[in-house]
């Protein structure tokens, strides 16, 4: 990121103009990376393929073995609620850092309710809501209904579950067929039974606010899906200029001595969509945009 990346991304998250997306690895040293979730089921399934780090492909079989996708989800459900909340009074912590600004808006893949205790921390009275994927996920019609929407604020902002929360096991996207539904949902932004599958205040939310994205990876099969379905869905929101937090390509996807061309290339594909790229972790990049503001995380 260039110094005016910096100065454009701090005056709008001083001011709330922005939407902040948040991915599994924001979980520095609470969440299990999803690549080692994946090996620990693969292992405990007996996982017959060599991709046992790709959760989704291997959540497929666990479901095939377990014969029941909700029993499959509420199982992995409890496991992540299990290993706790992170300490929010930890340098860098990202929950607790990003919620403290005047966001009206904040978007997880993440199942867990870490952006809603985060947020009554800083004395603040949010409410959530979860992507209506399938028919069987709840449809809130105070958020979902225009006429009836509900105006989140900095004082009333609100979660947005696009992937499911462990208190609903039913609305967790874990599968390949699960992806592959949500996608298609997603992309062609159809509605269940006269039901928003993107309720007006999240399109509003995508298309008039510039994104952050934190705790995703490029090669992430969840980041290409919402990447990609979103913006090409809605070309409005390459009106914006975004930032994206990406880990630097591990060593088992690069070529040796091939890291800086990896990097390079990928500036260069994230440019054409409209984004600027922080190379580090996220609490690296808390700490970072803190030293910037002049304050601490």
């Amino acid at each position: 990121m260039k110094d005016k990346d910096w100065a454009r991304l701090i005056d709008q998250i001083r001011t709330g103009d922005c939407t902040p997306f948040i991915g599994a690895g924001a979980g520095e040293g609470s969440l299990v990376p999803s690549g080692e979730l994946s090996r620990r089921w693969a292992t405990r399934f007996d996982y017959p393929f060599t991709d046992d780090g790709d959760l989704p492909s291997v959540m497929q079989y666990a479901r095939s073995v377990v014969g029941d996708s909700v029993a499959l989800k509420r199982t992995i459900g409890r496991e992540l609620t299990a290993m706790g909340p992170p300490d929010f009074t930890a340098p860098g912590e990202i929950h607790s850092f990003i919620t403290q600004f005047p966001i009206p808006v904040f978007l997880t893949t993440n199942y867990d309710d870490f952006l809603l205790r985060a947020l009554k921390g800083h004395g603040k009275e949010p409410s959530e809501a979860i992507c209506p994927w399938h028919e069987g996920v709840p449809y809130d019609r105070e958020l979902f209904e225009e006429g009836v929407g509900a105006r989140p604020d900095a004082s009333r902002p609100v979660v947005y579950h696009l992937h499911g929360s462990t208190r609903v096991p039913s609305s967790i996207v874990l599968t390949e067929d699960d992806h592959i539904e949500y996608l298609v949902q997603l992309t062609t932004a159809r509605t269940l039974h006269n039901r928003h599958v993107i309720p007006p205040v999240i399109l509003d939310a995508l298309a008039n606010r510039p994104l952050l994205f934190l705790g995703y990876t490029l090669n992430e099969w969840t980041f290409r899906v919402l990447f990609h379905g979103l913006i090409r869905r809605y070309p409005a929101i390459r009106r914006r200029r975004h930032v994206s937090v990406q880990l630097a390509p591990s060593h088992e996807d690069v070529k040796p001595g091939a890291e800086a061309r990896a990097r390079e290339y990928l500036d260069r594909y994230f440019d054409g969509w409209e984004v600027s790229v922080y190379w580090g972790t996220p609490r690296q990049f808390c700490a970072e945009l803190a030293r910037r503001m002049g304050t601490t995380t």
